[in-house]
Protein backbone atom coordinates (compact mmCIF):
# COMPACT_ATOMS: atom_id res chain seq x y z
CA UNK A 1 0.00 0.00 0.00
CA UNK A 2 1.45 3.71 -0.68
CA UNK A 3 1.84 6.01 1.82
CA UNK A 4 -0.45 8.49 1.95
CA UNK A 5 1.08 12.19 0.84
CA UNK A 6 1.14 15.03 3.40
CA UNK A 7 -0.81 17.83 2.16
CA UNK A 8 0.67 20.67 1.54
CA UNK A 9 0.31 23.51 4.07
CA UNK A 10 -0.72 26.66 2.87
CA UNK A 11 1.68 29.61 2.24
CA UNK A 12 2.20 32.38 4.54
CA UNK A 13 1.99 32.70 8.71
CA UNK A 14 -1.26 31.88 10.12
CA UNK A 15 -3.58 35.36 10.51
CA UNK A 16 -3.71 35.17 14.28
CA UNK A 17 0.42 35.85 13.75
CA UNK A 18 0.36 38.73 12.18
CA UNK A 19 -2.59 39.85 14.67
CA UNK A 20 0.08 39.09 17.75
CA UNK A 21 3.23 41.14 15.99
CA UNK A 22 0.75 44.42 16.12
CA UNK A 23 0.07 44.28 19.51
CA UNK A 24 3.56 43.70 21.31
CA UNK A 25 4.90 46.59 18.78
CA UNK A 26 2.22 48.74 20.07
CA UNK A 27 2.42 47.52 23.56
CA UNK A 28 6.87 47.87 23.20
CA UNK A 29 6.20 51.79 21.53
CA UNK A 30 3.67 52.60 24.55
CA UNK A 31 6.63 51.32 26.97
CA UNK A 32 8.87 53.53 25.21
CA UNK A 33 7.19 56.20 25.05
CA UNK A 34 6.17 56.32 28.88
CA UNK A 35 9.76 55.88 29.46
CA UNK A 36 10.92 58.57 27.47
CA UNK A 37 8.40 60.92 29.38
CA UNK A 38 9.65 60.28 32.90
CA UNK A 39 12.52 61.77 34.75
CA UNK A 40 14.07 60.59 37.55
CA UNK A 41 14.32 62.79 40.37
CA UNK A 42 16.97 61.18 42.75
CA UNK A 43 16.63 63.01 45.65
CA UNK A 44 13.21 62.62 46.13
CA UNK A 45 13.35 58.72 44.90
CA UNK A 46 15.70 58.41 47.77
CA UNK A 47 13.58 60.64 50.33
CA UNK A 48 10.60 58.33 49.16
CA UNK A 49 12.95 55.02 49.74
CA UNK A 50 14.07 56.23 53.08
CA UNK A 51 10.32 56.72 53.95
CA UNK A 52 9.17 53.25 52.31
CA UNK A 53 11.91 51.97 54.23
CA UNK A 54 11.01 53.67 57.59
CA UNK A 55 7.12 52.14 57.57
CA UNK A 56 7.53 48.84 56.10
CA UNK A 57 11.63 47.64 57.02
CA UNK A 58 13.07 46.27 59.85
CA UNK A 59 11.61 48.59 63.11
CA UNK A 60 14.10 46.77 65.46
CA UNK A 61 17.15 44.88 65.17
CA UNK A 62 17.10 41.89 67.66
CA UNK A 63 20.22 39.69 68.20
CA UNK A 64 20.01 36.39 66.94
CA UNK A 65 20.68 34.53 70.48
CA UNK A 66 17.97 36.54 72.66
CA UNK A 67 14.27 34.87 72.57
CA UNK A 68 11.74 37.41 70.89
CA UNK A 69 10.12 38.63 73.17
CA UNK A 70 6.43 40.08 72.90
CA UNK A 71 5.13 43.14 74.15
CA UNK A 72 2.33 44.03 76.07
CA UNK A 73 -0.19 47.25 75.21
CA UNK A 74 -1.11 47.64 78.53
CA UNK A 75 2.73 48.20 79.31
CA UNK A 76 3.83 50.81 76.53
CA UNK A 77 0.70 53.36 77.59
CA UNK A 78 0.68 52.70 81.37
CA UNK A 79 3.30 52.18 83.90
CA UNK A 80 3.44 51.63 87.94
CA UNK A 81 3.72 54.51 90.24
CA UNK A 82 6.66 54.84 92.20
CA UNK A 83 6.32 52.91 95.70
CA UNK A 84 7.56 54.79 98.30
CA UNK A 85 7.46 54.16 102.31
CA UNK A 86 5.01 56.34 104.21
CA UNK A 87 6.69 59.10 106.68
CA UNK A 88 5.22 57.32 109.89
CA UNK A 89 5.39 53.23 110.00
CA UNK A 90 3.50 53.13 113.29
CA UNK A 91 1.28 55.74 115.05
CA UNK A 92 1.20 56.13 118.66
CA UNK A 93 -0.58 57.88 121.03
CA UNK A 94 0.37 58.51 124.78
CA UNK A 95 -1.65 60.79 126.96
CA UNK A 96 -0.61 62.46 130.15
CA UNK A 97 -2.31 64.60 132.84
CA UNK A 98 0.03 67.41 132.26
CA UNK A 99 0.27 68.90 129.23
CA UNK A 100 2.49 71.19 128.56
CA UNK A 101 1.63 75.51 127.65
CA UNK A 102 2.36 75.25 123.62
CA UNK A 103 0.68 78.60 123.10
CA UNK A 104 3.15 80.97 120.96
CA UNK A 105 2.02 84.83 122.50
CA UNK A 106 0.51 86.52 119.54
CA UNK A 107 2.30 89.76 120.13
CA UNK A 108 6.00 87.94 119.91
CA UNK A 109 4.97 86.36 116.55
CA UNK A 110 3.67 89.59 115.43
CA UNK A 111 7.24 91.09 116.08
CA UNK A 112 9.20 88.42 114.64
CA UNK A 113 6.99 88.73 111.31
CA UNK A 114 7.29 92.46 111.23
CA UNK A 115 11.06 92.57 112.04
CA UNK A 116 11.59 89.78 108.86
CA UNK A 117 9.43 92.38 106.77
CA UNK A 118 11.40 95.19 107.71
CA UNK A 119 14.26 93.05 107.02
CA UNK A 120 13.54 92.25 103.66
CA UNK A 121 12.36 95.35 102.74
CA UNK A 122 15.63 97.09 103.95
CA UNK A 123 17.37 94.58 101.72
CA UNK A 124 15.87 95.03 98.40
CA UNK A 125 15.91 99.01 98.47
CA UNK A 126 19.69 98.76 99.30
CA UNK A 127 20.03 95.95 96.39
CA UNK A 128 17.96 98.67 93.98
CA UNK A 129 19.84 101.54 95.22
CA UNK A 130 22.90 99.43 94.41
CA UNK A 131 21.95 99.05 91.17
CA UNK A 132 20.90 102.08 90.40
CA UNK A 133 24.35 103.60 91.31
CA UNK A 134 26.06 101.21 89.11
CA UNK A 135 24.06 102.43 85.97
CA UNK A 136 24.43 106.30 86.70
CA UNK A 137 28.36 105.42 87.02
CA UNK A 138 28.00 103.41 83.84
CA UNK A 139 26.56 106.23 82.25
CA UNK A 140 28.28 109.04 83.39
CA UNK A 141 31.23 107.21 82.10
CA UNK A 142 30.11 107.04 78.81
CA UNK A 143 29.17 110.89 78.31
CA UNK A 144 32.87 111.34 79.78
CA UNK A 145 34.10 108.91 76.70
CA UNK A 146 31.49 111.38 74.42
CA UNK A 147 33.12 114.82 75.60
CA UNK A 148 36.75 113.47 75.96
CA UNK A 149 37.63 115.83 73.47
CA UNK A 150 36.11 119.28 75.53
CA UNK A 151 36.72 117.62 78.98
CA UNK A 152 40.82 117.83 77.96
CA UNK A 153 40.00 121.36 77.01
CA UNK A 154 38.77 122.34 79.96
CA UNK A 155 35.33 123.61 78.37
CA UNK A 156 33.18 120.95 79.94
CA UNK A 157 33.32 118.64 82.72
CA UNK A 158 31.09 115.96 84.02
CA UNK A 159 30.20 115.06 87.50
CA UNK A 160 28.00 112.39 89.42
CA UNK A 161 25.91 113.67 92.36
CA UNK A 162 23.59 111.07 93.89
CA UNK A 163 21.31 110.25 91.52
CA UNK A 164 22.45 113.02 88.91
CA UNK A 165 24.76 113.41 86.19
CA UNK A 166 25.72 116.94 85.80
CA UNK A 167 27.36 118.17 82.65
CA UNK A 168 29.00 121.56 82.94
CA UNK A 169 29.93 124.05 80.88
CA UNK A 170 32.72 126.10 81.82
CA UNK A 171 32.49 130.28 80.47
CA UNK A 172 36.37 129.37 78.89
CA UNK A 173 35.27 128.70 75.23
CA UNK A 174 31.64 128.90 75.33
CA UNK A 175 30.17 132.66 76.29
CA UNK A 176 32.10 136.03 76.00
CA UNK A 177 32.53 137.74 79.39
CA UNK A 178 29.20 139.74 80.42
CA UNK A 179 27.39 137.85 77.23
CA UNK A 180 24.89 135.11 76.68
CA UNK A 181 25.49 134.53 73.63
CA UNK A 182 27.59 131.10 72.25
CA UNK A 183 30.85 131.55 70.67
CA UNK A 184 30.65 129.99 67.30
CA UNK A 185 33.52 127.79 68.22
CA UNK A 186 31.64 125.97 70.62
CA UNK A 187 29.44 124.65 68.02
CA UNK A 188 31.14 121.24 67.72
CA UNK A 189 30.62 120.93 71.73
CA UNK A 190 27.53 121.63 72.11
CA UNK A 191 26.08 118.90 69.34
CA UNK A 192 27.77 116.05 71.29
CA UNK A 193 26.03 117.65 74.48
CA UNK A 194 23.00 117.09 72.42
CA UNK A 195 23.18 113.60 71.64
CA UNK A 196 24.39 113.00 75.23
CA UNK A 197 21.02 114.98 76.59
CA UNK A 198 18.70 112.68 73.54
CA UNK A 199 20.39 109.66 74.97
CA UNK A 200 20.03 110.20 78.69
CA UNK A 201 16.34 109.68 80.55
CA UNK A 202 14.80 111.74 82.90
CA UNK A 203 14.42 115.52 83.24
CA UNK A 204 16.98 117.81 82.19
CA UNK A 205 17.66 120.36 84.26
CA UNK A 206 19.93 123.86 82.24
CA UNK A 207 21.18 126.14 85.66
CA UNK A 208 22.91 129.25 85.03
CA UNK A 209 25.32 130.38 87.20
CA UNK A 210 27.90 133.56 87.54
CA UNK A 211 30.42 135.13 90.10
CA UNK A 212 29.87 137.38 92.70
CA UNK A 213 31.24 140.08 90.74
CA UNK A 214 27.85 142.96 90.35
CA UNK A 215 27.07 143.20 86.68
CA UNK A 216 24.74 146.35 85.27
CA UNK A 217 24.96 147.10 81.22
CA UNK A 218 22.37 147.95 78.76
CA UNK A 219 21.38 144.08 77.80
CA UNK A 220 21.21 142.79 82.04
CA UNK A 221 20.73 144.41 85.21
CA UNK A 222 21.85 141.66 87.42
CA UNK A 223 23.70 138.74 87.91
CA UNK A 224 20.21 136.88 88.33
CA UNK A 225 19.32 138.01 84.35
CA UNK A 226 22.73 137.25 82.95
CA UNK A 227 22.81 133.63 84.43
CA UNK A 228 18.72 132.70 83.34
CA UNK A 229 19.85 134.01 80.13
CA UNK A 230 23.05 132.11 79.49
CA UNK A 231 21.08 129.02 80.89
CA UNK A 232 17.91 129.91 77.86
CA UNK A 233 20.79 129.98 75.39
CA UNK A 234 21.81 126.68 76.08
CA UNK A 235 18.05 125.23 76.37
CA UNK A 236 17.68 126.72 73.20
CA UNK A 237 20.04 124.93 71.48
CA UNK A 238 19.13 122.04 72.81
CA UNK A 239 15.57 122.11 71.33
CA UNK A 240 16.55 123.05 68.18
CA UNK A 241 18.97 119.89 68.29
CA UNK A 242 15.27 117.80 68.96
CA UNK A 243 15.32 117.07 72.55
CA UNK A 244 11.88 117.04 74.22
CA UNK A 245 10.58 120.46 75.97
CA UNK A 246 8.50 118.51 78.29
CA UNK A 247 11.75 117.37 79.61
CA UNK A 248 13.51 120.96 80.34
CA UNK A 249 13.73 123.12 83.13
CA UNK A 250 15.48 126.60 82.97
CA UNK A 251 16.41 128.21 86.31
CA UNK A 252 19.27 131.40 87.06
CA UNK A 253 21.21 131.34 90.27
CA UNK A 254 23.38 133.67 90.13
CA UNK A 255 25.71 133.97 92.50
CA UNK A 256 23.80 131.88 95.11
CA UNK A 257 25.29 128.17 94.59
CA UNK A 258 29.32 128.93 93.68
CA UNK A 259 31.40 125.83 93.61
CA UNK A 260 34.24 127.35 94.83
CA UNK A 261 34.68 130.77 97.07
CA UNK A 262 34.84 133.69 95.11
CA UNK A 263 38.14 134.87 96.38
CA UNK A 264 40.18 134.82 93.02
CA UNK A 265 39.78 135.34 89.74
CA UNK A 266 39.91 131.29 88.91
CA UNK A 267 37.72 130.57 91.64
CA UNK A 268 35.58 133.52 90.31
CA UNK A 269 35.86 132.09 86.55
CA UNK A 270 35.02 128.29 87.52
CA UNK A 271 31.99 129.76 89.11
CA UNK A 272 30.67 131.19 86.00
CA UNK A 273 29.18 128.16 84.08
CA UNK A 274 26.19 126.37 82.91
CA UNK A 275 25.17 122.85 84.00
CA UNK A 276 23.10 121.11 82.62
CA UNK A 277 21.41 118.19 84.89
CA UNK A 278 20.32 114.96 84.27
CA UNK A 279 18.39 113.62 86.48
CA UNK A 280 17.23 110.04 86.36
CA UNK A 281 13.86 108.37 86.32
CA UNK A 282 12.49 106.83 89.49
CA UNK A 283 11.89 102.92 89.47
Amino acid sequence: MAEEECPKCPAGAPAWVMTFADLMSLLMCFFVLLLSFATMDVIRFRQMAASLKNAFGVQTEIVAYEIVKGTSVIAQHFSPATVEPTPLDEIRQSTTEDLPNLDIPESTEEKSTEGEGEMDKEAMEKMLAEEKRKELEAEAARIRESLLEEIKAGKISVEMQEDKIIVRIHEKGSFPSGSAVLNSGFGPAMKKIIDVVKRSRGKVIVAGHTDNVPIRTEWYRSNWELSAARAVTVAHELLRGGVDPKRLMVVGYADTQPLVPNTSAANRARNRRVEIILEQEKH
